[in-house]
């Protein structure tokens, strides 16, 4: 019986340990990024196309842009779709995502990033962090989840808002009034634009 008490709590503190390893190596990675973000909007010899692309270097290998895309159309949609159109969406959507993400960002100058609380969330980390400026706070939480290739961004609230529930929003719009060609017409079009 003292033997099964023992493994019981060698057992709990490695699991204890493997959260706070997840929790700080996340916490980490996100860190490093946003330091390094911030490093190129500061750069008063970069213009704002070399700032984007500095910044698209740096902070997207940590997005999982294919499952956010997939995510977005949710079970409802996506597995009614065809091979070629689950490809030709998740190319739209990228494109989408990563230009909206990359305008707002680089629009920053003075701001400042305060992390708040990290919690794991079953197999997930989320990350509390604070942008801060002069006249304004903004809050965002970054959803990782670990992938095959690491950890991963799988979505992003902004203000309790999540990037992902908002475009399932606007698609499923566009969605149970037409279908999913004419979705991939309106993002080939705005993307045109």
């Amino acid at each position: 019986m003292k033997s099964l008490l023992y493994a019981v709590l060698a057992l709990s503190i490695l699991s204890n340990t493997a959260i706070a390893d997840d929790r700080n190596t996340v916490e980490k990675l996100l860190k490093g990024k946003l330091d390094a973000v911030l490093l190129v909007l500061h750069n008063q010899k970069l213009n704002h196309q070399a700032k984007k692309d500095e910044i698209s270097t740096i902070i997207m290998p940590v997005f999982d842009f294919p499952l956010m895309a997939k995510l977005t159309l949710g079970r409802k949609h996506w597995p009614g779709m065809t091979k070629e159109q689950q490809a030709k969406f998740t190319e739209l959507f990228i494109s989408l995502l990563k230009e909206s993400y990359l305008e707002k960002i680089s629009l920053y100058t003075d701001e400042r990033i305060v992390f708040q609380e990290t919690v794991q969330v079953k197999r997930k980390v989320h990350i509390a962090t604070d942008l801060i400026s002069k006249d304004n706070k903004i809050s965002m939480l970054y959803k990782f989840y670990k992938s095959k290739h690491g950890w991963r961004i799988y979505d992003i609230e902004i203000e309790g808002i999540s990037l992902i529930v908002t475009y399932r929003s606007q698609f499923d719009q566009v969605l149970n009034e037409g279908t999913v060609d004419d979705l991939i017409i309106k993002l080939e079009k705005s993307e045109k634009t």
